[in-house]
Order: structure tokens, then sequence, then C-alpha cells
């Protein structure tokens, strides 16, 4: 069984992990695990952009203040200017390594508007810009002789003194299962990277990608880091609404180019929700569109951007006219359904200015992470901000405070593959699957009741039972290990939600309607056993 140690260990392959990593290796060995291909990942499914401050006329604080409002004033300010002024320059460096930017012919970059924006300052790749960073920086990657990338591996479980029959929380490594293989074996590393990206398959409906399963999250969880604000997860209110279920995203800016919403009877909706009518912040918006098809007994609404000339729309949503075409929809000439689906998780893993957890050698960053930098919502493409600048940080910081192997690092043991191959349990997987997603999608959605948090955690301490019941019985797969961490994921969502008695940014409850409480108030959870 192979045992690999390494410098430093980076889990997952989006704009967080690869970006990490090319910092990083100039200090040491670097190990990039991905269970897909090294392609696959969340970053590449993101079409709007990377907010930046770059626009004459644009400032710094604006940008702040636009931040915070979208937040709910939930965010932490200082995580925030940290955001706002240290990501311009690697914009510029994501630029200088060969992105491919939709540029004016001055060479200044051509700046789009998203929703909560007060200004033009989403540097974007047409409607592609997520694929275009992931391909340029894996070109990149690939070029560095210090970095190995690992596909088609999974984050089993961190290790910690636990799997020393010690307590202490010290980070070593990660137990990994080769999907090719089916064996575990451990990466010791100096210092491990969480950067997973999000959890959008809890939920039904998500722009999210199949490998979207909250690994990072809920293997911190189960090491006994600190977890926040888990109850806010943004559902993205234009996703194209298909019958057939070929939902994709529609990037936020449509609606900046000028797209409307309308209801089914062709009204223009949004003013009355927001004074920022169709480009209010996404929290607004998905709870507007909520509405207006609960009033209707309706499944999607409109979005409209056929005045628009049709060259214009071609030419800034290349991917999407491609999309929507061969699904038989012609957006020049037809207006788009559109539904509100699960999109992106605010909460994680907690995680400093530098990208500490609470865990020793231990970092975290992007959607896995929690730096304080969206609130209680987060506005549009500072995401991909976030990841730029918090995993600079990480190797900023790594490369002075250099963390050691210790004689830990050689205990550690070779993983227990005690367990039997039964047949039963991938239906049963498979079973779970779709109730956890059902549970949090009809209770833990845009809405949310005391009664329907309630029943959701009900149902949800059942699943958890079984799941825990066979996989301590049954041999480590792919699937297992995805079942296993969304149905702590949505324990955290659901407590979380219950803690919170107010409606606040993404989180909206029946019961309590309003916003009692203006400080900024975290939600905060940590194991303190070994769960699973």
């Amino acid at each position: 069984m192979p045992r690999i140690k390494t410098d430093f260990l980076v889990l997952g392959s989006g704009i967080t992990g690869l970006f990490a990593a090319l910092k990083l290796a100039p200090y040491g060995s670097v190990i990039i695990i991905t269970k897909k291909s090294d392609y696959e990942s969340n970053t590449n499914y993101a079409q709007g952009g990377i907010a930046s401050v770059f626009a004459e006329g644009d400032k710094l604080e604006d940008h702040v203040r636009d931040t915070l409002e979208a937040g709910a004033w939930l965010c932490d300010p200082a995580a925030v200017q940290v955001l706002v002024e240290e990501g311009p320059p690697l914009v510029k460096e994501l630029l200088n390594y060969g992105v491919p930017f939709n540029l004016e012919p001055s060479g200044k970059f051509d700046l789009s508007r998203e929703g909560g924006h007060g200004k033009n300052r989403i540097v974007h790749a047409h409607d592609r810009t997520g694929r275009e960073i992931e391909k340029t920086l894996l070109n990149v990657v690939k070029q560095n002789l210090n970095i190995q990338i690992l596909e088609y591996h999974t984050l089993v479980d961190l290790i910690t003194p636990h799997h020393l029959k010690r307590k202490g929380l010290i980070c070593y490594g990660a137990y990994v299962l080769s999907n090719h293989t089916g064996e575990v074996f451990p990466i010791l590393a100096r210092e491990t990277i969480l950067a997973t990206g999000g959890a959008g398959q809890v939920y039904s409906h998500t722009t999210n990608p199949k490998i979207a399963t909250g690994d990072g999250v809920a293997s911190a969880y189960r090491a006994g880091a600190l977890i926040k604000n888990m109850e806010f997860y943004q559902f993205h209110p234009t996703a194209l609404y298909h019958k057939d279920g070929n939902s994709f995203l529609i990037s936020e800016a449509v609606r900046g180019k000028g797209a409307i919403l309308l209801n089914r009877d062709g009204e223009t909706f949004m003013k009355r929700y927001h004074p920022m009518g169709d480009l209010a912040p996404r929290d607004v918006v998905a709870r507007a569109i909520d509405s207006e098809m609960k009033k209707r007994g309706e499944t999607h609404v409109w979005l409209d951007v056929t005045h628009l000339p049709s060259s214009q729309i071609r030419e800034s949503f290349p991917s999407i006219y491609e999309k929507c075409k061969e699904l038989g929809i012609d957006i020049t000439t037809d207006r788009i359904p559109v539904v509100p689906v699960a999109h992106f998780l605010c909460g994680g893993v907690a995680s400093d200015l530098e990208g500490r957890t609470t865990i020793s050698n231990l970092s975290a960053a992007g959607e896995t992470a929690c730096t304080g930098v969206h609130g209680g919502n987060r506005l549009a493409s500072n995401s991909l901000l976030e990841c730029l600048v918090f995993s600079n940080r990480i190797a900023g910081r790594i490369s002075k405070e250099s963390p050691k192997f210790t004689k830990a690092h050689d205990e550690i043991p070779s993983w227990n593959k005690e367990g039997m191959v039964n047949t039963e349990e991938w239906v049963l997987i498979s079973h779970d699957l779709n109730e956890i997603k059902n549970t949090m999608s009809n209770y833990v959605g845009i809405v949310r009741s005391n009664l329907r948090l309630e029943r959701a955690k009900r149902r949800m301490d059942l699943i958890y039972d079984e799941v825990k019941d066979y996989y301590n019985r049954t041999v480590i797969t792919n699937p297992l290990i995805e079942l296993r961490n969304l149905v702590i994921v949505g324990e955290l969502i659901i407590r979380s939600a219950l803690a919170r008695k107010e409606s606040r940014g993404l989180h909206f409850s029946t019961d309590y309607p309003e916003n009692r409480n203006p400080s900024r108030i975290d939600t905060e959870i940590r194991n303190e056993k070994v769960l699973l």
C-alpha cells in the first residue's frame, strides 16, 4: 500500500487549489488531489467573472460598501478590506499568465456589472470566465516540476492525533481513496490546504457539478475544526428552468447587460422588492422570484433579453446562447424560463485572514472556507476574487512559518480496510442521497420555518444513523464517502439555521421575519467528538 510524503498537500483543483499550489511550489513539493479529472471543479462552471476595482470613478471603498451591504452587514470588515485591496494585482497576474479576459481596444479590462454592484467592475472572459481561468492555471501548473496532480483520488479523512489514539487539533495530511484501485492510503504533509469547493449536491437542484459534496467542510468538522455560518446557502436567482431537468446557470451578467425579470403576466416585478430592481443582491432577487412563483402557482418566471441587439447577445454570452439554442430556446427572440437553485455556500470552515483554521497545519480557502468576506450573502463575482486573495495569503504565511515534519508523521498507521462488499448497500446509498436532497430542498430552502427545520432535522438524524451504520461495515467507495459528507453538511446547515433567530441575508424564517439584531453575530459549530 502506498505511503506518500510531500511538503504541501492541496485538496482540490479549482482556482483556489491551483493558485495556492503555484504560490507554494517555490518552497517545496506540492501534491494536488482531485477526485475526478484535474479540469473538473466548481471554478470551471463560473460564468460571470471576477469583481475588482479598475474603472475610472470606481473606488475601493465603493466595492467594500457594496460587499458589506450585500452581506447583510455580517461580513468581517477587515476581511472585506483585504479582499478588495489585494484583489486587483492578482487579477492582473492571471492576465499575465494568459487568461483571455475581454479587453477594450485601449488594453484596459472590458468591465461588466452584476447585481449588488454600484459600478461596472466585473473582469470577465465572455460568459466562460471560470473555464478560461481553470484551463490557463492548469497549463501553468503542469509545467511546474514541483507540483504533482493525482487525479481520481478522493479525500476520505484528515489525519489528526485521533488516528494515533491521542488528543489534539493538528493535521498531518489526509487519507485518500484511489478511485481506480480502491486502495486508501495516507499522504503526509507539513501543511494541508482545503480547497474542495462547495456542497450544492446537498440540494435537488444546483448549479454545482456532481463533485460538489462538501468534502472539505465535512472532513474538517469530523476532525474538530470550527465551522461557521452554514445557514447561509445562496440560491442563484436565474438558472434555466427546463421540464427535462437540463438546468444550468444563466449568469447575473445577463441582467447586468439589461435583461429584465417578468412574471407570467409579462409584468416587471423587481422594483416592488428592491430599489435596484433587477440588479438587487442575489438573496433579494431569489426571494422575490420565489414569492412571485408561489403567488401564481408557477414553476418559474421569465428573463427577457430580447430587447437587446441579437449580435450583442451572441457576442457577450456565447455559451448561454448555444446551450439554450440546443434546448430549443433562442434567447435573441424568446424569453428564458428561470428559477432559483442552490449555488454557493457562504459559510464553511472558519479561517482567519491568512487562511489558518482552528486545526494546526490545516489551511482553508475558497468556498469550503468561511473567511468572513461574504457575511450573510455573497456579492456577485466576489467568489473567484476570494479564491485568489486567500490562497495567495496562505502561501505567503506558510513561506514564513515553514511548518515541519514531526515524529508523529512517521507514526501514522495505514488505513484499516476492514469491511464487506455488499451490493445491497449501493441501493441504500442512492436512496439516502435522494432523501437528503429532497429533505433539504423541501424544508431548508429559500424560505424556512421552525416547523420545517425541525422536521428536516428529524429526518436527517435518521439518515445519519443509517449512513454511520453501513459506513462502519462496508468497503469505502467514492459514492459512500460523498454520502457521508453530504449528510454531515445537511446536519450543519439545519443546526445553524435553527440557531439563528432572525431573518438575515440568505436565511429567511417566517417565524422571525425581521432582523432584530443589527450587530454581527456568527453561528458557530464545533464537533466535540469524532463522528462516523
